[in-house]
């Protein structure tokens, strides 16, 4: 099986791409495979170190602001449209993998003008606009939330959930006393994404004070961008504040739960393992996304939303003691969690890829 995955500028995309690429190899160790992204996002990092075949393009999303703007991007459309129409025949694929990102749109474009099989991967409620655009073309479109299969026509589109599922239940677990926490309390994880967020950063060191003299552990992680902002906190010793941490899925299945943003590798990590988590949806996103993410896993008592405005310490402490303080309430989140999740997520999708190649 020859196969040319393209996905590009976030975690939220790259991740569940590498989870569908692990899956190919493992069904087919003589699977050959061509990762499609942009030049100067952070898949030209990741992929070259995976020993994976990766070309990069240049190439922008659109700029709703300064529509004029969008003639530069259309250009650079062209040109990787093009591009990815040598690629491809050089390459010879018998399909194309599509997982998000605006490097999606001219690659698909040219597979699909070059007669070939597209199968696409929608990790968010609302999908954006790449997927919207080659939604028309792909051949099969495999969702990650059960309300994005209206967003797609009904004959191409099925509910497969993100594929980074199934490599978060292998992965083994990190015992919260390795980070020196005591196995015997309850942990939160606190935590806005690998870069931290620039506007939640003052209300989480607002946040922390909050924290003392309670039963439970809480592990703070910064992300790399703002640590440096709370080396002068005074925190309790069951308060732990960490940049980054590259293992955190692994601890957080020994956690207890999480607050969080709502992007897409939050959404597929908390409903593999059952994870209770309070939700903060970040309102800078395309389509108000991570708010419609957590709606759906909050419609179902598998989350609680805090929005960002609202998001105090008084808030927050509320939230945590009322789910600690009732254990039944707490398990009915995780079972309802848990309950969003499938486990088998790029198994699924490896079987379409197989169908539609068929």
């Amino acid at each position: 099986m020859k196969v040319i995955v393209v996905a590009g500028g976030t975690g939220g995309h790259i991740y569940p791409a590498i989870a569908i690429i692990n899956k190919i190899k493992e069904m087919d160790n003589s699977s050959e495979i061509l990762y499609i992204g942009t030049s100067d996002r952070m898949e030209k990092d990741i992929i070259p170190k995976m020993g994976i075949n990766f070309v990069g393009f240049e190439m922008s999303g659109l700029n709703r602001k300064n529509i004029f703007s969008n003639i530069i991007v259309y250009k650079k459309f062209k040109v990787a449209v093009n591009r990815a129409k040598e690629e491809i025949e050089k390459f010879k694929p018998d399909v194309v993998v599509g997982a998000g990102g605006y490097i999606t749109a001219p690659v698909l474009y040219a597979a699909h003008k070059c007669n070939i099989p597209i199968l696409i991967h929608e990790q968010n409620s609302i999908p954006g606009i790449s997927n919207k655009f080659i939604g028309r073309f792909a051949d099969k479109i495999c969702v990650s939330l059960p309300n994005s299969l209206n967003m797609f026509p009904k004959d191409k589109v099925c509910y497969t959930g993100n594929p980074r599922s199934e490599e978060i239940i292998k992965a083994k677990v990190l015992k919260k006393s390795t980070l020196g926490f005591s196995d015997d309390k309850k942990l939160v994880v606190v935590v806005m994404g690998s870069l931290g967020s620039t506007t939640m950063t003052e209300k989480i060191k607002d946040l922390i004070p909050g924290f003392n003299n309670k039963s439970y552990q809480v592990l703070v992680v910064t992300g790399k961008s703002y640590y440096e902002e709370y080396k002068d906190l005074n925190i309790s010793d069951n308060v732990k504040i960490i940049p980054f941490m590259d293992n955190l899925i692994n601890l957080l299945k020994d956690s207890d739960l999480i607050i969080s943003r709502a992007g897409a590798s939050t959404i597929a990590e908390v409903t593999a393992i059952g994870l209770p988590a309070i939700l903060v949806p970040s309102p800078y996103v395309t389509n108000n996304h991570q708010y419609k993410n957590a709606k759906e896993l909050s419609d179902n008592g598998a989350c609680i939303i805090v929005k960002e405005e609202d998001f105090s310490r008084d808030k927050i402490i509320h939230e945590i003691d009322k789910l600690f303080d009732n254990k039944e309430s707490y398990n009915k989140m995780s079972d309802a969690s848990r309950k969003l999740g499938i486990n088998d997520s790029a198994s699924r999708i490896y079987k379409e890829i197989e169908k539609i190649i068929r």
